[in-house]
This record gives structure tokens, sequence and C-alpha cells, in this order.
């Protein structure tokens, strides 16, 4: 199978274009957003193994390091966290994970207008800020698997070192398989880096086996803290710098832990489901009758049988759809909500 075809058809274009740009630069600097997670590291890796294969000259740059928890993960280069003493005059920049300039910096913003930049990015807020070439797509779960399909698109393999450069950045972005992003293509992206020499499950333990003292002082006191507003449609915690300071925690110690939060916070999807079950249950039951009036009742009640097995099929189709509508429209009811109380949080 060529390696496009494993692209899914609305990443293609993008992909491609993507390829032919790096294709065109040399002498790159790459760089992802300040304070890295995950998704930024994995698709800095990933960036550097394919200028490699492509025979260009790079540098990994990041101008607050690595966090402590990712220090584990190999990668095709050291990362640079100054602009002075390098070993060659970048002519380009690949620019990750990132649309605005001053994420990547103060050094790095104040040379970009200087160098051919690519942007490649998943976050919503901009058209992109590379001079060059621009893919900002929404539709991705994260940055890592925008690079998993430049780098097909470049004809290159995914497999072993790359291949786990991109699970990285996925594993991040999703929550562990966990978010609302995690499509079909997400889980056929990854069947296809663990045939070809990814150990996801060995590196999700990793990242979820890294912890300090410092961050186990500072989740207990946080989940201690953490409380529900609003009728409990509002989970939300202060931190403060203090709390890092006493538990001997850093700012990274944070990752993760929102998504604790959300556990808390299910009443935006209560909704949904109670309305989604009751359709798809109806449909279901409908379906049901339908089936029966065609082939018990055939020669009186065929034709309605088919019209309510119809309605059945439908009930049963729309009733996830109707789940994320009605979830979302909730989210965005309780919105001005979590403005109004950030407010006073922060008055207090």
């Amino acid at each position: 199978m060529p390696q496009t075809e494993l692209i899914p058809a609305f990443f293609r274009d993008g992909a491609q274009r993507m390829a032919q740009a790096l294709r065109g630069v040399d002498r790159v600097l790459v760089s992802g957003h300040v304070n890295p997670d995950g998704d930024a590291v994995g698709s800095l890796a990933a960036a550097g193994h394919i200028l490699r294969a492509m025979g260009k000259e790079f540098i990994l740059y990041s101008s607050t390091g690595l966090p402590q928890y990712l220090k584990f993960f190999p990668l095709p280069g050291t990362v640079r966290t100054s602009l002075r003493h390098l070993p060659f005059t970048p002519r380009s920049a690949l620019l990750l994970d990132c649309g605005e300039p001053h994420r990547l910096g103060s050094e790095l913003a104040d040379r970009l207008p200087r160098l051919t930049s690519v942007n490649i990015d998943h976050h919503l807020g901009g058209n992109g800020m590379g001079s060059l070439a621009n893919w900002v797509e929404p539709q991705a779960a994260a940055t890592a698997q925008l690079m998993a399909y430049v780098a097909l698109a470049a004809g290159l393999p995914l497999e072993n070192e790359l291949a786990c450069d991109v699970a990285l950045g996925i594993i991040t972005d999703t929550g562990g398989f966990c978010h609302g992003n995690t499509s079909a293509d997400v889980f056929s992206l990854c069947a296809h880096l663990v045939r070809n020499g990814c150990d996801l499950t060995g590196l999700r333990e990793r990242l979820e086996n890294t912890w300090s003292m410092g961050r186990m002082r500072l989740w207990g006191r946080l989940m201690d803290r953490a409380r529900l507003e609003r009728n409990g449609e509002i989970a939300f915690c202060r931190v403060l710098l203090e709390d890092l300071r006493q538990c001997r925690a850093l700012k990274e110690d944070l990752e993760g832990f929102v998504e604790q939060l959300r556990r808390l916070d299910r009443s935006a999807a209560k909704k949904g489901t109670r309305v989604s079950l009751i359709v798809g249950i109806a449909g279901c039951l409908l379906l049901g009758v339908g089936m029966c009036c065609t082939m018990v009742w055939t020669d009186r009640l065929f034709i309605p049988g088919i019209i309510i097995g119809i309605v059945g099929i439908i009930a049963v189709t729309i009733s996830y759809p109707l789940y994320t509508h009605i979830t979302r429209k909730e989210r965005e009811r309780i919105a001005p909500q979590i403005l109004k109380l950030t407010e006073e949080l922060s008055r207090s």
C-alpha cells in the first residue's frame, strides 16, 4: 500500500503541502511552545526524524527546556535552550503546536521575522504564523497526528522512533484516549504505530509512573481543596504559587490535574446522556416491533412494519449525534458561569 493511502482523505492535502514545504527548506530551527507538553515534545522529535530522513540540517529548540517527566524520552538531537553559539545559522523555522509568536519565547519571537517559517498546529485561534506555509487543523487530536501524516506524505515509514514520537503526542492530547477528540482516525493511526514498533502500553506506563514526591504532595493538597460550584456544574480548584513552593513541586507537576477535575464535573453530559438513552432504547423497541410486523403479521402489517422499523433505525442512528449536540449546548450554556466564577475568584 502506498504511504499516502494511510492518510485519511480529509488530511491528505495539508500533509502533502507540508511535506513539499519541508523539502524546500534547510538549516531548520524546530521549536514548539514554551513549557512543552507531550504533544509539543513528540512533534519536535517527529520533526527531527523527518528532517534527518530528508537530509536536512536542523536544531531542536525550546527556551524553557523539557519537563522533568519527559526526560526519559529519546530525541533525535539535543534540545537547545538558547539561540547563541549554534552550530549553524538557521535559515528557516518549523513551528509546532503553537499559533502565536510570543508562545515560542521572546528570543525566537524576535528572530522569527528573519526566518522562512512553516507552522503546523491543531489549536483553534488563527490561520498560522508561517511565512512559507501553514497547516492549522483543529480536527486533529494532536499536532503529532499531523506530523505523522506529513511523514507519510514524504514517503517515510511510520516505525520505531518516529512511531513513538507520534504516540507520545497523541497519548498526551487525547488524555490517554479518553477525550472526545479520540476519533476513528486516531485509533487507526495508533494501530499502525503499534504494528510498526511502538510499545504504546510501555510508553503510557512510563508517562504515568514518573511521579515525584512533590507532585504527590501537590495533588493531595489540591484534591482536598477542589470543590463543585453552580449546583455541581463546575468543578474548580485554585492553585497558588505558594502551593508549588511548599510542596517542592514544579509547574509541570500540574500536568493532567485538570483531567481529574473533569471527572468531578459530569453534569454537562447528564442531559445528553438521558435523552440519547431514551431515543436509542425507543429506537430499538420500534425496530423490534417493525421486525415482528414484517415477519409475523406479514399479510396485514408488512408495510407499516417497514415504516416502523425505519423510524427505529433512524432513532438509533441519531442517538449519539444527539448526545454530542446536547452536551455541546450544555457546555456553552455554563461557559458564562465559568467566567463569572473566575471573576469572583480573582477578586477574592
